[in-house]
């Protein structure tokens, strides 16, 4: 073949090689459910990623439930133009062996979000003028308790007969951000025999945006020495930047972690990260989701 005959068949030859070629980071397909419905809360979208090659035989996939559903996946429907790509990077982690085979279920908020993401026992336990504080912030108690029932009574239930999934604590995990963070590590441990673990980025610990106040934090305190098990505990991940909301974080992880340390937490069973320079956003915890999730399904 002359040497311009071969360049022009050259596009063609590797459209051929492409498509025989396995793609090492396939990003699977995500399965989506309008308006679940739900006796404890609102309606609202679930997305459910489901990795490529769905359902291997024999296999039973662990599951991540993780919040801000609609931030995960896709640019498009993320509420600010940025989505995490967690179906992109843990097909990449699964391609390198760094984690077992996952599905992850994203569920969407509701102009509820605040409500259903504050831990409801905790905040009880604040004054009734630090929760009057809080409360000029936002819409009403706390509705943590009933989200938490709609995940596991309802969604949990669906995913698990829907789909190819190990029900097992071992294997099913829940994750997410800012007051996302607050909700995982309540899920965790108000349903310890449903939850191995948790992971919270830029966890929300002051639940005020005007006041960087340690109210809550003290008040999250007091529940987790009540709440951490000294048996079968809760794989724990914790991150934190140091801009922009972040800034605001560094004294109640350390707070925090001196809990988890009187508890016997160890490296096996507990993370905290600090991203120094890294900010509030989705950007940020796009970033962190190759970090963070391995720690909880590493093989």
């Amino acid at each position: 073949m002359a040497f311009s005959s071969w360049l022009a068949a050259l596009p063609l030859l590797l459209a051929l090689v492409s498509a025989d070629a396995p793609n090492p980071a396939a990003p699977g397909r995500i399965e989506h459910v309008a308006d679940f419905q739900s006796r404890y809360v609102k309606p609202r979208n679930i997305d459910i990623w489901l990795p490529d090659g769905y359902p291997q035989p024999g296999t039973r996939y662990a599951v991540v439930y993780m919040h801000d559903g609609q931030n995960l996946f896709d640019p498009k429907k993320a509420g600010y133009g940025v989505a995490w790509e967690v179906d992109s990077t843990l097909a990449a982690l699964r391609q390198r062996g760094e984690i077992r085979p996952c599905i992850v279920v994203g569920i969407w908020n509701t102009d509820r979000r605040l409500p259903e993401y504050t831990p409801a026992k905790p905040y009880y336990t604040m004054s009734a003028a630090q929760r009057a504080k809080i409360e000029l912030e936002r819409p009403g108690a706390p509705l943590s308790d009933e989200y938490l029932k709609f995940i596991v009574q309802e969604l949990k239930p669906y995913v698990d007969q829907h789909f190819q999934t190990s029900p097992r604590r071992a294997d099913t995990f829940v994750a997410g951000s800012s007051m996302g963070g607050l909700i995982s590590l309540y899920a965790a441990l108000e349903y310890p025999k449903v939850f191995g673990g948790a992971a919270c980025f830029s966890t929300h610990w002051p639940l005020s945006l005007k006041e960087n106040s340690p109210a809550f934090t003290e008040a999250m305190v007091q529940y987790l020495d009540k709440k951490l098990p000294s048996r079968n505990k809760p794989k724990l991940y914790f991150d934190y930047g140091s801009a922009t909301l972040d800034a605001w974080y560094e004294p109640h992880q350390v707070r925090i972690d001196s809990v988890l340390r009187a508890h016997h937490y160890n490296s096996k069973a507990w993370l905290t990260r600090s991203f120094p320079g890294a900010e509030h956003n989705e950007a940020a915890w796009k970033k962190r989701v190759a970090l963070a999730l391995p720690f909880l399904l590493g093989r």
